[in-house]
């Protein structure tokens, strides 16, 4: 695929490319904008970048634009693809840039133009009769475009800010292979057979109440799940020996600043009056945890020091950003911060990476690694910078783990490196986090006694595995489609009695089951066996098993399972105690 650079050089890059995806998609936008300037010439039109997965492009209708209208616009994308239009490159001054917006009527790109440098030369891109003021890049002629969908509208306001006109965003899709289209489709319809929101009220895991946006609830079944959780995070880091503590939800003001919290973060942070001073809730643990370290003087001896903390944490997100358990306002952060002398630093941090990595496999995940430089708010050195990039770089490098680097996404107080697993569908999740911080240490004034009797700066690591127990939750339920493996289903057995009459059985066998920690409810409902276990299905448990007339006799019971194909579900009749080491076979697999 041939790209048109800002330059007028013209570079031969791959679709699967990042930069070959993003210049397919910005010309795509701009082809969504061609064709609504030919439909519709008052329109005015804002912003088109390409975007993770596809394009949008914000437009100024003068008519009431609806979903109706995309057919219409995405025909004639069709029309302008078989046009075959090439692209061209060229400058402008900004006077000229200002004077042919200003002729075209376009408002909003005349702002955008505004705020340039003077003198600065301004590239235009230029398909057929349509013209944009764009850094590119683009692929060279509009042809390689075999395949469009338009797929939703969304109301935007222009930058972001409530305070401007409400734009219409069209959000669409293109590949150069009609192919890839059916498939990126398919994924989207498996997405929301998938969807978390829908799983979640269906399986009973959670719900969020009109009177608490953002702020999950989980119901008996998801309390189960994020218990499971909890109880597994805690006996690997156990083992990874770390300590748990637990620190106060709030803390006063004075303590943010000092962090750096209160200047860098508090647009995303809850404050409020206690008494006359000021208090912030945590947005994260880690002001806590200096607080912990400080309690006592410290020896190189107990160094590294790993506290872990199961901290909820609460910040401020915009209501049109909130998505199910995705996106909150309040959240358990599976935290830990680990102290360390400089000669530990390499060893903790590929310490961390396998645990991240065992805590992955276990759940099917495989992942790519980031790794995160300094960003343009920021405190510190460039010095402590550069080294904890550095250690960064060789502790994946040494582990023989790819990464990519994402230049300015760090912390503010330090460089990181962001764990993006893969789920069953293919898409990415950012979870866990590794961030090497120099500048902690140093606000908060700590310190251990070293081996030669003097006073030394420890070097601090924040991690996180889940990253977010909610999340996980919700990533969870999408990547197994409900159909949680059998140690982590919050019901691994159901017992379906084939009527009334075996009610009393089917709950003895209930209770040897729960004495073996096997989680099992009966379906004590008088309805067809039949009715059951289709509702068992729907509900997604492992284990259905049945109690009859000769299952009452033989002390046993007969067993289906969710997974296997239809007819292969029925495994036979079985003692309990099979049923037991069933089970917990699966709990280990």
């Amino acid at each position: 695929m041939k790209v048109l650079q800002k330059n007028g050089e013209i570079v031969e890059v791959n679709f699967e490319e990042h930069e070959g995806k993003k210049a397919f998609w910005h010309t795509s936008a701009h082809v969504l904008a061609q064709a609504v300037k030919r439909l519709y010439p008052e329109t005015k039109c804002a912003i088109g970048p390409a975007i993770e997965n596809g394009f949008y492009y914000d437009f100024q209708f003068d008519f009431s634009f609806s979903e109706e209208h995309l057919k219409t616009i995405e025909a004639e994308m069709r029309k302008i693809v078989k046009e075959s239009l090439s692209l061209q490159v060229y400058e402008k001054s900004k006077e000229e840039a200002l004077s042919f917006m200003d002729k075209a009527g376009e408002k909003y790109k005349i702002e955008l133009i505004q705020e340039l440098n003077e003198g600065e030369q301004i590239s235009f891109y230029k398909q057929g009769e349509y013209e944009e003021f764009c850094a590119g890049p683009h692929i060279c002629n509009v042809c390689q475009i075999k395949a469009i969908k338009l797929l939703s509208v969304a109301g935007a306001y222009w930058r972001g800010n409530e305070k401007n006109h409400m734009l219409t965003r069209i959000y669409g899709i293109s590949f150069p292979k009609v192919a890839q289209l059916d498939e990126y489709l398919h994924l989207v319809e498996e997405a929301k057979a998938r969807d978390h929101r829908k799983l979640g009220k269906e399986l009973g895991i959670f719900t969020i109440f009109d009177e608490g946006p953002g702020l999950p609830v989980f119901l008996p079944k998801g309390m189960i799940l994020k218990n499971l959780l909890i109880d597994y995070w805690r006996k690997i880091h156990r083992k990874e020996g770390y300590v748990e503590i637990s620190t106060p939800i709030m803390l006063e003001r004075r303590l943010w600043e000092t962090s750096g919290h209160w200047d860098f973060y508090r647009d995303a942070m809850y404050s409020l009056k206690v008494e006359e001073d000021d208090y912030a809730i945590k947005p994260m643990s880690c002001p806590g945890g200096m607080l912990v370290y400080k309690l006592e003087p410290r020896s190189y001896k107990e160094l590294p020091m790993r506290m872990g903390e199961l901290g909820l944490v609460h910040r401020f997100e915009k209501s049109g950003t909130l998505h199910g358990l995705m996106r909150v306002r309040s959240f358990t952060q599976d935290d830990a911060h680990i102290f360390m002398r400089e000669d530990q630093v390499m060893d903790e941090i590929q310490g961390v990476m396998r645990l991240i990595d065992e805590v992955y496999r276990k759940f099917g995940f495989s992942y790519e690694i980031e790794l995160s430089t300094r960003p343009e708010l920021s405190i510190g050195s460039d010095e402590d910078w550069q080294l904890a990039t550095k250690a960064l770089e060789k502790a994946v490098q040494g582990m023989g783990k790819s990464y990519v680097v994402k230049e300015g996404d760090g912390a503010f107080y330090g460089p990181k490196l962001d764990f993006h697993l893969k789920d069953s569908i293919g898409r990415t999740w950012q979870c866990g986090t590794i961030q090497l911080d120099f500048q902690l240490p140093q606000r908060f004034d700590i310190d251990y006694i070293g081996a030669d009797g003097e006073k030394h700066r420890p070097i601090m690591l924040h991690r996180v595995v889940f990253g977010s127990i909610e999340r996980f939750i919700g990533i969870l339920l999408e990547h197994y489609a409900g159909k949680f493996p059998a140690w982590l289903a919050p019901v691994q057995v159901k017992v379906l009695p084939v009527s009334d009459k075996y009610n009393d059985y089917a709950g003895k066998v209930a209770g040897i089951l729960e004495e073996s920690d096997i989680r099992a409810e009966v379906d004590v409902r008088s309805e067809k066996l039949g009715y059951k276990i289709r509702q068992a299905r729907m509900d997604k448990v492992p284990y259905m098993i049945i109690t009859g007339e000769k299952e009452k006799q033989n002390t046993s019971v007969s067993v289906r399972q969710r997974d296997a194909e239809i007819d292969k579900q029925d495994m036979g009749e079985m003692s309990l105690e099979q049923v037991v080491n069933l089970v917990k076979r699966g709990e280990t697999e």
